[in-house]
């Protein structure tokens, strides 16, 4: 009997469906509708019944003070008792590296840290590098705003009166600050509330002065040197301010 054209297409669109619907593709498609369960059911839907972003705040404001919550305090907790004491350890033992030593060295950094609580052997001189490099760049440079901020008038002043000299003279200065590798404390002092503390600098810098028509008249472009710097920095233990300024300088030969 002859097979239509119809009959063939049915056929086909039976094949295919049995292709379609076979065994690993049936397992692929039951997973799929667990899985949409499975997360309708933790999502959820919304019904236009939920409460609002602020009632939910509310309650997570109103939880019990023991409660365990995830979001940290805007005010930090006091520091327990053992951080304490590992800070009082950390403490005694920078005042025994830095005095080398020294008892008296040593008894003015005790009395310094127990004037101000935030004073630590180690970040000091770590402030103290870093000030040193700004400062001899500054005087280099000619830069009165930086010095300024960094020196208390005194020391400003006679900073100043040698930049403005250099400059009436038409001098100017190639400088490259290279490192500190040497730097330790040589006195340490409380007097009531004036704290300071005064540093041997070993420095390396390059450092060439030129008058107006470009003649080196000081100095060496291309050689390093080293230089020796006693520095004293003081500051109130009372102030809020807490930077310490340069009081006095030295230059060691």
């Amino acid at each position: 009997m002859p097979r239509t054209q119809q009959h063939t297409k049915y056929e086909s669109e039976t094949k295919l469906m049995s292709d379609f619907l076979d065994l690993p593709t049936l397992i692929i498609i039951g997973v799929a509708v667990v899985v949409l369960l499975r997360l309708r059911s933790v999502l959820g839907t919304r019904t236009g019944n939920e409460r609002p972003p602020s009632d939910r705040i509310r309650d997570r404001s109103e939880k019990p003070a023991n409660e365990d919550d995830t979001v940290v305090p805007l005010r930090p907790q006091p520091a327990a008792p053992q951080d304490d004491e590992r800070r009082q350890r950390k403490l005694e033992a920078e005042i025994e590296q830095f005095s080398k030593g020294d008892a008296e060295i040593a008894e003015g950094l005790k009395a310094i840290a127990g004037a101000d609580s935030g004073f630590m052997p180690k970040s000091f001189l770590e402030g103290a590098k870093s000030a040193y490099e700004m400062i001899v760049t500054a005087y280099a440079n000619g830069d009165r705003k930086t010095l300024k901020n960094l020196l208390e008038k005194d020391v400003y002043d006679g900073f100043e009166a040698a930049i403005a000299e250099r400059e009436a003279e038409g001098h100017t200065v190639d400088f490259t600050f290279v490192g500190l590798p040497g730097i330790a404390i040589t006195e340490a002092t409380l007097d009531k509330r004036n704290a300071q503390i005064t540093i041997r600098f070993d420095a390396e810098i390059v450092s060439a002065t030129r008058d107006a028509s470009g003649t080196l008249i000081e100095g060496n472009a291309d050689q390093v040197v080293t230089i020796t710097d006693e520095w004293s920095f003081a500051r109130s233990t009372r102030s809020r301010d807490p930077n310490w300024k340069l009081v006095a300088t030295n230059q060691l030969d």
